[in-house]
């Protein structure tokens, strides 16, 4: 099967530039496709120095849809946005005043990937942090979803008025370029020990980074099990499982416990995948419902994203019945969790009164 990668390196156009991103993607895109992907032939989108958070994430939704193996190469800057301190992945745009605004909330990220097969998702990660988000790095790891290998290195703010190279994708491109690619392990083994080398050929400090290394869930997890159901067509065994899961969580910890929506959210994403807006809405709507009844502020990421993604779904509704019923539940919602794509809240309503005319 024919694999994917994705290849994104951002960094701010300016003095908040920590970072040198898109200088290694010459040497990436040097590197041929199928070892980039360590598949026989293999699709390649590369991002350099996006402007928009939505044009990235349209990509990455592209790419993490795909059936295949996924790779994700990125190489940039992480900054804490001023309102809830989440990190996000600065763009050209960036400013430590708008990085909710300009740049790519990491959680972004994840919540694409999670329901992508076991063992088919690898991330490899350059980046650089500046002084604020480093110390919140070192109480509170990035969380890059439980489903996907992650391996790479987050390097500290560089000496003031330097701009820093991505030194440790610099070496995994340099490492590809020989046509091998090894393990994914070993690749991040090699690359950190080239990377060290280089950095004490040239007298900059090494031995600071955070280092990635996560290889991914065992063998058996359930969402691979799920995800399986679901690229063979599956999609009712698929939900099935879902739903055991989603009972035993909720007998377990209550039904508003993280591990019980959990299982309501993959559910949510299963009635997408199986063409059914209607109930993929609905759970959605369940989910930030439940997430803002314990207590969940509005500008929560899981809660945004909840809201966005029964806002998309409702859109996807052709019956006019279900959409005026789903429409009202939303427009409620969207009062209370306007998110951060203005003019949200005005389109249900517009949405709704035609909705009521054709009704």
């Amino acid at each position: 099967m024919p694999g994917t990668v994705l290849l994104l390196a951002a960094s701010p156009v300016g003095r908040g530039c920590l970072v040198d991103a898109a200088s290694v993607l010459p040497v990436l895109a040097a590197v041929p496709p199928a070892v980039l992907s360590g598949t026989d032939t293999a699709n390649v989108v590369e991002l350099a120095d996006p402007l928009e958070p939505q044009a990235v994430l349209t990509r990455l939704r592209a790419a993490a849809a795909a059936p295949g193996p996924l790779t994700v190469y990125v190489a940039g800057q992480l900054q804490l946005d001023r309102r809830q301190r989440l990190p996000h992945l600065a763009l050209a745009r960036t400013t430590p005043a708008t990085v909710r605004y300009t740049a790519l909330p990491w959680h972004w990220i994840r919540e694409e990937l999670r329901l992508r097969p076991s063992g088919a998702t690898t991330l490899l990660l350059d980046l650089h942090a500046d002084q604020e988000t480093w110390q919140w790095l070192r109480a509170s790891p990035l969380d890059c979803g439980r489903n996907n290998a992650v391996y790479g290195r987050i390097a500290p703010p560089p000496a003031r008025r330097t701009v820093a190279a991505p030194s440790y994708m610099r070496a995994v491109a340099t490492i590809l370029r020989s046509g091998h690619r090894p393990p994914p392990d070993q690749l991040h083994q090699q690359a950190l020990t080239r990377a060290a080398a280089d950095a004490a050929g040239s007298g900059a400090a090494a031995g600071a980074d955070l280092v990635l290394t996560a290889p991914g869930p065992e063998a058996g997890d359930p969402h691979a099990l799920i995800a399986a159901a679901v690229q063979s067509g599956r999609h009712a065994d698929a939900d099935a499982l879902a739903a055991r899961h989603e009972r035993a969580a909720a007998h377990a910890h209550g039904p508003a416990s993280e591990d019980a929506l959990h299982w309501t959210e993959v559910r949510a994403d299963l009635a997408m995948f199986a063409g059914d807006p209607v109930r993929s809405c609905r759970a959605w709507l369940t989910v930030a419902e439940a997430r803002l009844g314990a207590g969940q502020p509005p500008q929560a990421p899981a809660v945004e994203a909840a809201v966005d993604r029964a806002h998309h779904q409702w859109g996807q509704v052709r019956d006019a019945g279900p959409a005026r019923e789903l429409g009202g539940a939303l427009a409620a919602l969207r009062g209370r969790v306007p998110g951060r794509r203005e003019g949200a809240l005005d389109h249900v309503r517009r949405e709704l009164s035609r909705l009521q005319v054709q009704g």
